[in-house]
């Protein structure tokens, strides 16, 4: 009886198996190619060997190993053909329709790029669209060939062999689960461990719990910042202080600096006024250029703090950036944040010297550096200006511009008249190199003296007159004599007798008069021929006329 019913359930087997359909078989031996399996059919089955090669060329098959397989012919020279592999990818199906319907993560490799997104080996070729790669966008996916992936089916048709994944799904999952935990705990001042996800020019987005914070490029460091990637880069892990946390609207501000002391808390203290320290120029502005002391630490040279001497319409003449240098500190403010600095003062001062290098009196050579309408400034050494004013171009001429005289680049010589140390100003002369034609003239002139001049130019009031060594008189209307002119002007140009009349050597003023010369002159021909025989009985009239037609 029992043999019976064996012999019924196995032919209700045989009748049931058909091909395509999944059985479980034992394997009996290996036979060359061929490995022979017992699915307790009427006849045995044969599979071939090469189906359970590996990537090693490893047969990985034993007798009394239990196989899937499925039915591929009903008969054969041997018995049934069956196939291991047609069994595996069928199993595998029903094992991924499964993990569709329950949303279960599987493990996959993506093996190459495709239109649109990526292959997926998950057991079976899969697609893994570029848009449910990442929960950000990804812009290079090739970076992705060759790694591993966890993955959820998002879209399976097992009659037409597709499968759609999505590692976005599982990432999404998992960052909200970590939000939720994150939204819990988080507070301000907590000190946090985070992944770099972004960086950019205002600052870096991390990731601290599935919540993005942002670390501002001012909170990154206490010492300048160019930009943020000088100091972390993409999937960087890093550890930052919560410095505000909105949780309505899920914003997250973050600090790095903030683990690390203020440099600025004991600044006073390392840097007192007057101290000699060391930096290198970071920044230069219009008004003057940065020193950095150390990280976070930074003081400001003002442009009038540069030089003793050289005068500069910008810093970027005197320094330039990294250059290292030495200043002197002049003030700091540790709750503004804000250090005076000098350059000049950690030099020694030329204009102290200048008194022991240049006496007034002596007599110096230089470059016309600048004019102005009130004289000509002459550099005579390095850094070091004297002005010529425009009165100590001449003793004599009436200079209305210096460019009269000298231009811009021109060799001069001068005296120094004075030097003023604590202002810095040194005055020349370049009239003081000849003697003054003033003293001259009223050392060797006197009242009641008749001298040749040439009229220079009319005034209201009278005409200037230009005498020996170009000094200048003044011959007022009452004292032309209308005779001479003819009832009008004196002539420019012209050259005529004047007598002096008035003598200010303080003043520097001279009178002369046409009138009074001419009246001297008549008196001399009155009196030379009054005592001549020739002129005896004439009138005196007579003898000036007859003494001026002679002439």
């Amino acid at each position: 009886m029992e043999d019976f019913e064996q012999l019924l359930e196995s032919f209700e087997q045989q009748n049931q198996a058909a091909e395509g359909e999944v059985l479980k078989g034992t394997v009996l031996k290996i036979d060359g190619e061929d490995v022979v399996v017992d699915v307790g059919l009427k006849s045995e089955g044969i599979v071939r060997l090469r189906e359970f090669v590996d990537a090693s060329g490893v047969a990985q098959v034993h007798p009394g190993d239990v196989i899937d397989v499925v039915i591929e012919r009903e008969s054969g020279e041997r018995g049934l053909r069956l196939s291991h592999e047609k069994a595996a990818r069928l199993r595998l199906w029903d094992e991924l329709e499964h993990a569709a319907d329950q949303a279960t993560i599987i493990h996959g490799r993506v093996t190459e790029r495709t239109k649109g997104g990526l292959a997926c080996d998950i057991g079976v070729k899969a697609f893994l669209p570029g848009s449910q790669l990442d929960v950000r966008p990804v812009r290079n996916l090739d970076a992705f060939i060759g790694t591993d992936v966890r993955v959820r089916v998002i879209k399976l048709n097992k009659k037409r062999g597709n499968i759609v994944v999505s590692r976005k799904a599982v990432l999404q999952e998992e960052l909200e689960a970590r939000r939720a935990q994150t939204l819990e705990t988080l507070a301000e001042g907590q000190v946090v461990t985070g992944v770099v996800k972004n960086v950019t020019e205002y600052g870096v987005f991390v990731d601290v719990g599935g919540l993005d914070g942002l670390l501002h490029v001012s909170d990154l460091s206490w010492g300048r910042v160019a930009h943020p990637n000088e100091m972390v880069q993409p999937n960087d892990e890093i550890t930052v202080k919560v410095l505000k946390f909105d949780k309505a609207k899920l914003r997250v501000s973050l600090g790095f600096k903030q683990l690390l002391p203020d440099p600025w808390a004991d600044a006073k203290d390392r840097y007192p006024i007057g101290a000699h320290v060391h930096g290198k120029v970071v920044s230069i502005t219009d008004y003057g250029c940065f020193v950095e002391l150390e990280q976070g630490i930074e003081g400001l040279i003002h442009i009038s703090e540069l030089s003793w001497s050289k005068r500069t319409k910008h810093p970027g003449k005197i320094v330039a950036l990294e250059q290292p240098l030495e200043a002197v500190v002049l003030d700091v403010n540790p709750n503004d944040r804000r250090m005076s600095l000098s350059l000049r003062q950690a030099q020694s001062n030329p204009w102290e010297s200048l008194p022991e290098r240049f006496a007034p009196g002596s007599i110096v050579e230089g470059r016309v550096r600048n004019l102005t309408d009130f004289g000509a400034f002459v550099e005579i050494e390095d850094g070091i200006d004297g002005l010529v004013h425009i009165s100590d171009f001449s003793w004599t001429k009436r200079i209305q511009h210096p460019s009269e005289v000298v231009k811009k680049g021109d060799k001069v010589r001068a005296k120094i008249l004075s030097i003023d140390v604590d202002n810095r100003r040194l005055s020349l002369g370049i009239r003081q190199l000849e003697p003054d034609a003033w003293e001259t003239f009223f050392a060797h002139r006197q009242l009641g003296e008749v001298l040749t001049g040439k009229v220079l130019r009319l005034a209201a009031f009278g005409a200037f007159v230009e005498m020996e060594g170009g000094i200048e008189g003044l011959c007022h209307n009452s004292e032309i004599n209308p005779e001479v002119t003819e009832g009008g002007p004196l002539v420019v140009g012209r050259e005529y007798e004047f007598k002096i009349i008035k003598l200010s050597p303080h003043d520097k003023k001279i009178g002369l008069s046409l009138r009074a010369a001419l009246h001297d002159s008549e008196r001399e021909i009155i009196d030379s021929y009054r005592h001549s025989p020739a002129t005896a009985g004439a009138t005196i009239g007579e003898t000036v006329s007859l003494k001026q037609a002679e002439q």
